[in-house]
């Protein structure tokens, strides 16, 4: 029988401990790790868990300056309140946090990881954006170091890596979701799409929204791609898709250039409905961009700020009044459940702050197969992992009405 842990219950109850307080005493040498004896366990088996405790080192790699920064400050800034709440419960499992600056750069994300090595970071909960993902978890992987990634969806961050989870939904998972919302949720509709196909992350959901899209009869009438040097003018690909007769313009893409396409659409005087996923989560908080062009907006998100249950808005309320007001999104909530899932997974485990990675990676890969947790970003659903990492929860979409998201 799965282990149910209900995030919603928990993360209510956290909110009403006192916020900021200091990370505990590693009192991981009192404890007993010999009840496994984990050195010499195999990780396929199940040991018996002793109690969970100590100081543990997590690491967040995210783009905190540059083109994706806000990505990477929402996840950093959500699993800090995270953290700060599983602190301040007093219990035997404390956390540190440490952090670096990936800039959305593979090489650089590299530095980052060994960066926080370094500095004895022994969780990651990263990385933030699916292509430095890529090149960090072969070395995750390598060192034996568990890793629950917040928003990195490529199905390849996962494949292969038994010590690497996700909490958003893959691409295969967005791009077939997508097709499937518009086929229940629309009447006649008529795709373009615009991707970027020099990214794994939108190349990834367009190929599986194509696949699905023709499982279940929707029309792609015009598929339009750039690249980073040709980020600045869709004229091109709007007029195709004009021509072509799309009311719908799918874009698998970040918000910088989605940003650009509703300018540019709004210039010809073209007005489809656009449906995009995670990536352009942020629209409304991107520096200089008139929010007015993105009313009507669809997104496939795990998660809306302005939904009612009372986690949601703990942590939305939290959120603002440590950022100057600043409405977190998706990316938020998944760090914020990511931590969470770590902590619960710790728990389960019985695993202790003395372990060696490898020795705390296999029994966390352990505890995972029997994890069932209930959180922001699972719409009241409990979210499980298969035996790939891949997470299975409800999908949800949202669409952007007088300047906030909300659920159709």
């Amino acid at each position: 029988m799965k282990m149910k842990k209900f995030l919603a219950m928990l993360l209510a109850g956290a909110m009403c401990v006192g916020l900021m307080a200091g990370c505990a005493d590693d009192d991981a040498g009192n404890s007993d790790p010999g009840n496994s004896d984990p050195g010499n366990s195999d990780p396929g088996v199940s040991q018996p868990a002793g109690e969970a405790s100590g100081t543990f080192t997590i690491g967040v790699i995210g783009p905190l300056t540059g083109g994706a920064a806000i990505y990477g400050t929402n996840v950093l800034n959500a699993a800090q309140i995270a953290v700060d709440e599983i602190n301040a419960l007093g219990g035997p499992v404390q956390f540190n946090l440490i952090y670096a600056d990936d800039v959305h750069d593979p090489e650089t994300s590299v530095n980052a990881y060994n960066t926080l090595m370094d500095d004895g970071m022994q969780i990651l909960v990263g990385t933030v954006t699916s292509g430095p993902a890529l090149s960090v978890v072969p070395l995750a992987y390598e060192d034996r170091v568990f890793t629950v990634t917040p928003s990195a969806s490529g199905d390849d961050v996962i494949e292969g890596n038994d010590n690497v989870f996700q909490v958003c939904f893959t691409d295969s998972n967005q791009g077939s979701r997508s097709a499937q919302y518009m086929d229940e949720h629309f009447d006649d509709v008529k795709v373009a799409i615009i991707y970027k196909n020099d990214d794994p992350y939108s190349q990834g959901i367009r190929d599986n929204f194509v696949a699905e899209a023709e499982t279940r009869g929707i029309e792609i009438v015009s598929e339009g791609t750039f690249n980073d040097s040709t980020s600045t003018d869709f004229n091109n690909q709007l007029t195709a898709a004009q021509a072509a007769g799309a009311n719908m313009i799918f874009l698998p893409i970040y918000y910088e250039p989605a940003s650009i396409i509703l300018t540019q659409a709004n210039a010809m005087g073209y007005e489809p409905t656009f449906f995009g996923v995670d990536g352009m989560d942020g629209i409304l908080t991107m520096p200089g961009f008139d929010t007015s062009l993105a009313e009507g907006v669809y997104l496939l998100t795990p998660f809306a700020a302005d939904a009612e249950d009372e986690a949601t808005q703990n942590f939305v309320s939290e959120y603002k009044s440590r950022h100057n007001d600043e409405i977190p999104n998706q990316f938020a909530a998944d760090a914020y459940d990511a931590v969470y899932i770590v902590y619960e997974a710790i728990q389960a485990a019985g695993v202790t702050s003395d372990m060696s990675n490898e020795e705390i990676c296999d029994a966390l890969i352990a505890a995972m197969g029997d994890l069932s947790i209930v959180g922001l970003t699972s719409a009241g659903s409990e979210m499980t992992w298969d035996d790939n990492g891949a997470v299975s929860k409800d999908p949800t979409a949202v669409v952007i009405e007088n300047g906030a998201y909300v659920t159709p």
